[in-house]
């Protein structure tokens, strides 16, 4: 008899979570504007890669970073990524945000 398949990407894993979104964004840039580091000087762009959730999407037409922060699944990679230190990221109010759950 054969084992069940168990998928183990990061869109799997993502749907196991459960969200609350909070009204208020607990993930800023310090600077969003064109002139922006992540406009021009940022070449690599680690945030949108890395991020497991896709909570940051560069936008080249505008030329900024978009950041959907009711994706955020708490891991802190953001903290640590940024070559600019231009990403502000506190855990979202209590009650909000991802809840874990087994399973």
């Amino acid at each position: 008899m054969a084992e069940p398949k168990i998928e183990f990407t990061v869109e799997a894993k993502l749907g196991t979570l459960e969200w609350k979104k909070s009204p208020n964004a607990h993930i800023t840039l310090k600077d969003a504007s064109a002139n922006s580091p992540c406009a021009t000087s940022c070449k690599t762009k680690p945030c949108t890669t890395v991020c497991p959730a896709k909570v940051y999407e560069w936008h080249e037409d505008g030329r900024k970073v978009i950041v959907n922060y009711e994706n955020c699944i708490e891991c802190g990679a953001c903290r640590m990524l940024c070559p600019f230190d231009n990403i502000v990221c506190d855990w979202p109010e209590g009650g909000m945000g991802v809840k874990y759950k087994l399973g």
